[in-house]
């Protein structure tokens, strides 16, 4: 059987109320409305739509929703930013919408919020079911907790479809983070507490590195890191030192790849074209985490893409997200087996999905 991905990391929802790409348009469609605009400066060319993910046998994405704090050490270009809790909370709501809107107007799109409903989105990509009728799941992913307005109140966000939680990106009320160097606080020890009870995945991207210990040793939730890249190829606060990804190993936590160049080597490293960038590269950063690991694993994919970057920040080889099965074969060429294929490609994160939902 041909195998599936799971993506980690794509900010559907952002790019919708931000930018006004919609998923449901083709990558190219889009590239070609904001020709010749600041959006393609900025932003880079787009990289994910709906036709690409089915045509690249993306069967799940982790979507996000990411409010954008004012100012702060890790600032990012954003249409929406929030400086109180309110105003974070509307931000991610607003996103939220997005997600059911995509899975109420699309027959090729569904939410994932529990067993059922994954296994109705697999089950549409096996052997027997025609192309139109695979379908793209999305589970929802909170990357920063600030839109949670107090501890207590996960349970509307759950309720609504949130699986997966980031404490972090830059600094947050709940945690350190990229470039916010410090631990949990005392929110953020509370809403580990919560989140437990509904047995809510914990993604420790973006986590500063006391705070991801810390949260390490206190959460007996699933695991991930969504989108981070191991500091032997980018020495970088975003990223894990192998000691972070041995811990979370422990932990049998899955780590998601980030195929983003400046994430993939030193900056004094860095190839200046995208054709000197070999897809490979990816591989051998899988490879690493594999050889940590002692196994495929614990490792998978989460691309970030369009999480403002563009395809020609990333690998030659990739242009949108239909292109991600090109890894596979680079994988086999270093020994990798179909089964451990099927396992960095999607089976790893479906594992915890599994221990996870309702």
């Amino acid at each position: 059987m041909q195998p599936i991905i799971l993506d980690a990391h794509q900010d559907l929802a952002w790019n919708m109320r931000d930018l006004d790409r919609d998923f449901r348009l083709s990558a190219y469609a889009k590239r070609k409305a904001e020709a010749g605009t600041p959006s393609a400066d900025q932003n880079g060319l787009c990289m994910t739509g709906l036709p690409e993910a089915l045509l690249g046998r993306v069967a799940v994405i982790f979507a996000t929703l990411f409010a954008n704090p004012q100012g702060g050490a890790y600032d990012f270009p954003s249409r929406h930013k929030y400086s109180t809790p309110a105003e974070a909370h509307q931000i991610g709501m607003s996103q939220l919408d997005y997600y059911h809107e995509l899975a109420d107007s699309h027959p090729n799109i569904a939410l994932v919020r529990d067993q059922g409903e994954l296994e109705r989105v697999l089950a549409t990509w096996q052997p027997d079911v025609p192309f139109e009728g695979h379908q793209v799941g999305l589970v929802v992913l909170m990357e920063g907790a600030d839109p949670i307005r107090e501890p207590k109140a996960f349970e509307e966000w759950y309720a609504r479809g949130v699986r997966i939680v980031g404490l972090a990106w830059g600094q947050t009320r709940y945690s350190g983070g990229t470039a916010a160097p410090g631990g949990l606080t005392k929110l953020g020890r509370e809403l580990l507490e919560v989140m437990a009870s509904f047995r809510a995945v914990l993604d420790v991207s973006h986590m500063a590195e006391k705070a991801f210990y810390e949260a390490l040793d206190s959460y007996d939730g699933p695991i991930i890191a969504s989108h981070s890249n191991p500091r032997r190829f980018r020495d970088s606060d975003r990223h894990l030192s192998d000691a972070m990804i041995r811990r979370l190993i422990e932990r049998g936590g899955v780590i998601g790849v980030v195929p983003y160049n400046h994430f993939l080597w030193q900056p004094d490293e860095r190839p200046l074209r995208k054709t000197d960038a070999p897809l490979s590269r990816v591989a051998e950063v899988i490879d690493h985490i594999c050889q940590l690991a002692g196994s495929a694993q614990h490792v998978g994919i989460g691309t970030d893409f369009d999480g403002g970057f563009g395809a020609e920040s990333t690998p030659d080889g990739l242009d949108t997200v239909a292109d991600l099965l090109s890894l596979a074969p680079l994988l086999a060429a270093r020994g990798y087996s179909d089964s451990d294929l099927a396992a960095i490609l999607s089976g790893n994160f479906l594992s915890v999905l599994r221990a996870a939902l309702p």
